[in-house]
């Protein structure tokens, strides 16, 4: 499956004035997302954007962890001696105003660049170290064999704030000099909700103006904790705005003065944060007549290939949780857990299993993948998905019943690290290359977690909770 472009291809200096100009934008603002989906990225004056057809920013922005740093021990010979410089090429289709920045414009760039790699003796492009890539490569996979994906993300999130010790975490007050402040777990209540107006006024605001397409918001059944929902999209699109979303709520949040957590599991005692992901996939090649969707019998039952598509996601889920649950706080959403799946399981309509097939009519059939946390990468999560679907559908895998131990997930990150690097599935899926990045990365930051004498306390609640 995987292929890979030498180089995107430069935009022209006209095509960029003519989109800047169009936005009234003095400023803009270039965005990387990075393997733990932070963005990254550089500020610059529209005439300089203009001149250099993007920007340039050193490589070492394709292997940043959670807490900033780049080892080059990590990385070996996946990343540049040096650390080079990229050009990042933007992708006009996301090039939107900032929210509450007159003249400030934002977009999302793909790199482009290569380098010499010694351990690989051969030359690495830098689309092969990117989510992002990744994903329109699985995109591509789909096309080619006549097929399109449609996607609808959940997301979940607590608003917190730290106690005066700088380390524990408590509920939100909608404000600073707001009186009430949730000590138990007000699931579903409105009333809660309409105390945080303020806050989902702006953020859906912001949402708006960069086509985030959400569609309501709820309470959900933990401390502090609330659900947003977004209607369904082109897979791509809904990446990019998960990823977006996520930095509109923190930075939102943090100017009401609180915070905005993804994090998996900010208490122990509470349900963790899931990121929910619906699929369907359709035929758009000749021949598929006038019945287009794959998941359902226009009778209105599930098809033999939303089985195989299940049986995909069942043969390697065990593989795939190291992107699903990307941190060792991730897991303790899986070990404690609060109708958070155990096994790569299946079920019609049932929320403890991982692959849920929710009531619906034929034209809405779909499955769910409810493994992801909050702080899974978007775009590595659709992709990784998708993949092993079209995997599932090409190799006609049936889906499996029950919860025999060949569906176990593994239940710390380090089983799921060595299952995903052994994976030829996931490597042909992602590239190889990212895998091993992927991998690196992740050791390196459970390594340096595990040092600290009380990790959860000194690295989870310290670097997780404003990042994840």
């Amino acid at each position: 499956m995987s292929n890979f472009n030498a180089q995107e291809e430069r935009i022209s200096p006209e095509t960029l004035n003519e989109a800047a100009r169009g936005l009234g934008a003095r400023m803009v603002e270039c965005c990387l997302p990075d393997l733990s989906s932070v963005a990254r990225g550089k500020r610059l004056a529209v005439g300089e954007w203009v001149a250099q057809q993007g920007c340039r920013l050193p490589s070492v922005l394709l292997g940043m962890s959670i807490t900033g740093g780049a080892p080059p021990h990590v990385f070996g010979g996946l990343l540049p001696k040096g650390y080079v410089d990229l050009h990042l090429v933007p992708d006009l289709a996301t090039l939107v105003p900032r929210p509450g920045r007159p003249g400030e414009v934002t977009v999302i760039c793909d790199p482009s660049g290569s380098w010499w790699s010694d351990a690989l003796e051969r030359e690495i492009h830098a689309s092969e170290l990117v989510p992002r890539s990744a994903l329109k490569r699985v995109l591509r996979s789909y096309q080619a064999q006549g097929l399109k994906a449609t996607v609808a993300p959940e997301l979940e999130m607590f608003l917190v704030q730290r106690e005066p010790d700088g380390h524990a975490l408590g509920s939100a007050r909608a404000r600073a000099s707001y009186p009430v402040r949730e000590s138990a777990c007000d699931a579903y209540s409105l009333e809660r909700c309409s105390h945080f107006e303020p806050y989902f006024d702006e953020l859906w605001q912001a949402c708006e103006s960069w086509g985030i397409p959400v569609s309501g918001y709820l309470h959900e059944a933990a401390l502090s904790q609330f659900e947003v929902n977004f209607r369904p999209g082109e897979p791509l699109a809904q990446a990019d705005a998960v990823f977006r979303f996520k930095r509109l709520a923190r930075e939102t949040a943090a100017r009401h003065g609180f915070l905005a957590s993804f994090a998996a599991k900010p208490f122990l005692d509470q349900p963790g944060t899931g990121m929910h992901w619906h699929f369907s996939v359709q035929r758009t090649g000749p021949g598929h007549g006038a019945w287009p969707h794959l998941f359902a019998t226009s009778g209105g039952e599930p098809s033999v290939e939303l089985m195989h598509f299940i049986g995909g996601l069942q043969q390697h889920a065990p593989s795939a949780m190291a992107l699903l649950a990307p941190f060792d706080m991730s897991f303790d959403r899986i070990v404690l857990s609060d109708a958070s799946p155990t096994h790569a399981d299946w079920g019609h309509d049932d929320r403890k299993v991982a692959f849920r097939v929710p009531a619906s009519g034929p034209l809405a059939m779909r499955v769910e993948n409810r493994l992801p946390g909050g702080d899974a990468n978007p775009y590595l999560t659709v992709a990784s998905t998708l993949g092993l679907g079209l995997w599932g559908l090409n190799a006609g895998h049936s889906a499996l019943d029950g919860k025999p131990d060949d569906l176990a997930l593994p239940r710390q990150l380090p089983v799921a690290l060595a299952a995903l690097e052994a994976s030829p599935v996931l490597r042909d899926i992602l590239g190889s290359t990212l895998v091993e990045l992927f991998v690196a990365l992740k050791r390196h930051e459970h390594d340096e977690r595990a040092g600290l004498a009380q990790p959860r306390l000194d690295w989870d609640l310290r670097h997780l909770i404003e990042l994840a």
